[in-house]
């Protein structure tokens, strides 16, 4: 079969040489891809885009220095015209939504098999989404059982909203938890924004509707 004129240029990131020398070789397997680079670290892909010219990027997630999520950020940003697929071996939520939030079209497994990641490749390529199967329940459940209110809280910051249900104010919280009356106020700020309301009265009501202090 003869190769097409314009093969899918692909750079592999990941910071084991054996993972990028494995990716290497199920490149060669196809006629329509072709390995455009190799880097180690997000750092190193971000400069190596511009010589490469990659058409889509498979991304590590989980590399020391930059991750793959803040790498995939400014990639999009400098080179928008290049796809990103997250490949990795994790699966947690927060995870998934960090990388599609920076700009990946994919999220896809290790475990995948060499068609699969192939046809995955194709389709960002073209702009469509790809998603391992496994991921994409994850999502679909994430959607239909949002997390609690109250499941980012900090331990301090619990602290302080078990007193703001008792009814204390800042210098009381503060002098209960031993702190400045200024990083009460820095704690408070931060239940209402993630509790997404404006004021201590909801924050309140919503932790005792929610069953979030005893």
């Amino acid at each position: 079969m003869e190769k097409p004129t314009n093969p899918i240029r692909v750079m592999l990131v990941d910071d084991h040489t054996m993972v990028r020398r494995g990716l290497a070789t199920f490149l060669m397997a196809f006629d329509d891809l072709e390995l455009a680079g190799e880097a180690e670290s997000g750092q190193q892909a971000l400069e190596l885009c511009t010589e490469t010219n990659p058409d889509v990027i498979l991304m590590d997630m989980m590399m020391p220095d930059m991750d793959g999520a803040t790498a995939t950020r400014a990639l999009r940003q400098q080179h928008p015209q290049v796809q990103v697929i997250a490949l990795t071996s994790f699966k947690e939520l927060d995870l998934i939504q960090n990388a599609l939030d920076a700009g990946a079209i994919g999220y896809m497994l290790k475990d995948v098999s060499a068609d699969e990641l192939a046809q995955a490749i194709r389709s960002v390529h073209a702009g469509r989404g790809a998603l391992s199967p496994e991921i994409g329940q994850i999502l679909v459940q994430a959607a239909n059982h949002p997390p609690k209110p109250g499941h980012d809280l900090t331990p301090r910051e619990r602290d302080v909203l078990v007193l703001m249900v008792e009814g204390l104010n800042n210098r009381q919280i503060a002098g209960q938890l031993n702190v400045s009356p200024s990083t009460v106020k820095s704690h408070v700020s931060n239940i209402l924004t993630k509790f997404g309301v404006a004021s201590r009265t909801e924050a309140v009501t919503l932790a005792l509707r929610h069953g979030l202090v005893s």
